[in-house]
């Protein structure tokens, strides 16, 4: 007869820190592995938080908060990377794990940061400078030519904090409204031919995995579709972006999952745009598409297990973002999907529909890229309302 009175162990704890669709996805990853997984949510009705049973709505810049929500966890990861570094140093200095680490994550925060060591490490990196104003960011755009981008340090995501100069007129408009301690990055204003996007893994112990490298298609700063492998990158170039990708890792001392964002020049160069530590859109394709998914290898990576098979299953993988239009209910529209295409991969994020939205994504695989292209396509037009699907 069992003692019900007997001690018994708590289990592990991954607390994720921010409640978008990212959590949600890890916390599906979660399941089968058979860890509980704890929420710091920023409110009761974001997208995670409806489908993780051990949720807390906080404010995850708050250090009692966090503190709070970390003593009750053996490691912390995140959805989003928004926590404030010294914040999660101070977390780190009293014993709790934190993967990735600030000394880490503040490459993914911080552009200048990662900038400067980026460009230390002699990782390609477009022409750049810090400018303390709008005369500053002219004069290095007389020296580069315009037009140029400018960046705000820190806060920017989905193409906020980001915009295109044509002229001296456009200088003033990235110092506006600016928070304090953000600074103003100018960069060169790549002519790229396309956007890269190079994904790996990396553990604690050490292992790590590189998944196929990705085109992605952005709009407004929003990426729409992947396609996997990259089609026409040559081994040497897919070999060359997957080493820079791990080698940033491994520079930095990532843990969990690393995206490097490269645009690609006309010549098949590339240049390093952006750092995400933490699974990351274009990776999505790898739910259906890969032998091991981002998310799994993602806690994988946070538990320090043995990372899994990052390789496609098809020899082409589409992913095509399902952005928020005429369809409100969404579940029901899946009826269409299914019936019309049985190994269509389908993953909705629970959040109310609204213009642009990302409210969820559609996965094919296949032999023949156009056929997998029109079929990612068509489901996640049909989803977003357009007659014509």
């Amino acid at each position: 007869m069992t003692d019900l009175a007997a001690p018994r162990s708590r289990p592990f704890v991954v607390g994720i820190i921010g409640g978008g669709q990212l959590a949600r996805m890890m916390y599906t990853a979660s399941v089968p592995l058979g860890v509980r997984v704890a929420l710091l949510a920023e409110g009761p009705d974001v997208s995670a938080a409806g489908v993780v049973h051990d949720v807390t709505v906080g404010d995850y810049t708050d250090p009692a908060t966090v503190q709070e929500f970390a003593a009750r966890c053996d490691v912390l990861t995140f959805d989003h990377e928004h926590v404030p570094t010294a914040l999660l140093q101070q977390l780190e200095a009293a014993g709790t794990a934190v993967r990735p680490g600030p000394a880490a994550l503040v490459h993914a925060q911080d552009k200048v940061v990662m900038r400067q060591r980026l460009t230390a490490m002699g990782a390609p990196c477009p022409t750049h400078q810090v400018v303390p104003d709008a005369a500053a960011l002219v004069a290095f755009a007389d020296r580069t030519g315009w037009p140029v981008i400018a960046k705000t340090s820190r806060g920017g995501y989905d193409g906020k904090g980001v915009w295109k100069l044509d002229g001296p007129e456009d200088a003033p408009t990235p110092f506006a409204d600016l928070a304090p301690g953000v600074q103003v990055i100018a960069e060169e204003f790549v002519d790229f031919r396309r956007e890269l996007s190079a994904l790996v893994v990396r553990s604690p112990s050490g292992q790590a995995v590189a998944y196929p490298v990705s085109e992605s298609v952005q709009r407004d700063g929003i990426c729409v579709e992947t396609t996997t492998p990259a089609p026409g990158l040559t081994e040497e170039q897919s070999v060359t972006a997957q080493q820079l990708a791990l080698r940033i890792a491994h520079e930095l001392g990532v843990v969990g999952l690393l995206a490097v964002e490269l645009m690609e020049r006309a010549d098949g160069s590339v240049v390093v745009n952006e750092l995400a530590m933490r699974p990351h859109n274009t990776g999505h394709w790898s739910i259906h598409g890969a032998h091991t998914s981002q998310f799994d290898n993602h806690l994988r990576a946070v538990l320090d297990l043995p990372l899994g098979d990052p390789t496609t299953r098809a020899p082409w993988t589409v992913m095509a973002n399902v952005l928020g239009g005429s369809v409100a209910d969404l579940p029901s529209a899946l009826l269409h999907c299914f019936a019309r295409d049985r190994r269509i991969g389908v993953e909705l994020y629970g959040k109310e529909v609204r213009p642009g939205r990302k409210v969820g994504h559609v996965t094919a695989f296949g032999d023949d890229l156009e056929a997998t292209r029109k079929r990612a396509r068509h489901a996640a037009a049909y989803l977003m309302g357009d007659p014509d699907a």
